[in-house]
């Protein structure tokens, strides 16, 4: 497959479960960002205003988006420590905002409208001791207007898009793309303070490594750090590479079901195979939206008697990699009752690789979120995954009509 991708929407190194100074592609550390310690939200009139305290002045620009209606604010890249209990206040016809790192060399912070707004000012200005204070003024609109603004806004937003790694010539490994859920602005559930999108991450960096140390796998991580990365760009970062197997990792939260738990194994399907594997696929795909990106569908235009045969031959590729989990996994840790589902999952829409999503559990179950926190669970579900994905290549053999109907 041909084509080229720009560098990734965010490539911030962390460390997944721990503080520490940490690089980006630039060289500067987070430490060397401007640091937003404070953010205020109040409300007067017709008007909101939330004011961000800075380290140092910066530069910001804002604008809306409509499906759901939000103000987005673009920053430089900003070390926010702003206290967790801020994200939660709202004020008039803003019902909350969050933030987060969004590209090399961008933040972004999101308000969540109640009602149509516009954005009547965006300023900053120096405080003594080199503080900087930025203030965003919001005032209440027409629906029309509204959705002028925001049409206009679209109009000119590009999708930032994720760099992928040549394919290697002469290398025989068999290519496994990783791909940890949400990341940087999208946190994804989010309980007692613990965030999927870490979870996540350091699971898909420990199957990494294991699946590496053996020496027969070239493992390609969709995120290696706190970064955003859209749907579309996993998708095509597996497709480039012309990966044998996409594994996608996520951990599902259920507010009103705290009951429910253990690991889900989906694959990628049009038609639901229940509505709770509805109501998933329906909550993933908005990821985009959630980081402030028109999630239009970035479907590629292609037909024929050939592709049919490659999703045909991918899907059951997937199903047998599927079952292939339920086994390993059900041998170590707790499965759904339920273990194996399908739906429209858009991360598991290449017609030409195999394709899964691992939900390793529900963050909304006491239990399960003690296990998704504990190293030695880690432990034992990644070895598990990893023997599926042995006994996966040694029972198969990569599509081989799926692999020359991408040349």
């Amino acid at each position: 497959m041909a084509g080229r991708f720009l560098r990734p929407a965010l490539l911030l190194a962390a460390l997944v479960m721990a503080g520490g100074a940490a690089a980006n592609p630039q060289g500067r550390a987070t430490s060397d960002f401007p640091v937003a310690s404070e953010a205020r939200i109040e409300a007067q009139g017709e008007t909101v205003r939330l004011v961000l305290t800075l380290s140092q002045p910066v530069t910001a620009s804002a604008f809306v988006m409509a499906g759901p209606d939000r103000v987005i604010v673009d920053l430089p890249s900003v070390n926010f420590q702003i206290p967790a209990s801020n994200a939660r206040r709202s004020a008039g016809f803003v019902s909350g905002f969050r933030y987060g790192l969004f590209t090399p060399d961008r933040a972004r912070l999101i308000l969540d409208l109640a009602q149509p707004a516009a954005v009547a000012d965006v300023s900053v200005k120096p405080l003594r001791g080199g503080f900087g204070e930025l203030v965003i003024e919001l005032k209440r609109t027409t629906r029309e207007e509204f959705i002028a603004l925001a049409r206009a806004a679209a109009a000119k937003a590009q999708l930032p898009h994720v760099p992928v790694e040549s394919k290697s010539e002469g290398d025989q490994r068999r290519i496994v793309v990783i791909d940890p859920g949400h990341g940087g602005i999208d946190p994804g559930a989010v309980v007692a303070s613990i965030a999927e999108k870490s979870v996540v991450l350091a699971f898909g960096l420990k199957l990494k490594e294991q699946l590496e140390a053996q020496g027969r796998y070239r493992v390609i991580m969709t995120r290696h750090d706190d970064s955003f990365v859209p749907l579309g760009d996993r998708v095509r970062i597996a497709r480039s590479v012309e990966a044998h197997l996409f594994i996608s990792i996520h951990a599902d939260s259920l507010t009103q079901a705290q009951d429910v738990r253990g690991a889900t194994i989906y694959t990628g399907s049009e038609r639901a195979s229940d509505a709770e594997a509805a109501r998933l696929a329906a909550k993933e795909n908005q990821a985009d939206a959630v980081a402030g990106l028109d999630a239009s569908e970035d479907v590629q235009d292609v037909a024929g008697i050939l592709m049919d045969l490659a999703k045909r031959e991918t899907r059951g590729f997937s199903a047998m990699f599927a079952r292939n989990l339920v086994e390993k996994l059900g041998g170590s840790v707790k499965m759904h009752k339920v273990p194996l589902r399908s739906a429209g999952f858009r991360v598991l829409t290449a017609p030409d690789v195999p394709s899964v999503l691992i939900e390793l559990g529900y963050m909304s179950s006491p239990k399960d979120a003690e296990l998704l926190n504990s190293e030695s669970w880690r432990a034992q579900a990644v070895t598990a995954v990893q023997g599926a994905v042995d006994q996966y290549f040694e029972r198969t053999q990569p599509p081989g009509k799926a692999a020359e109907s991408r040349r």
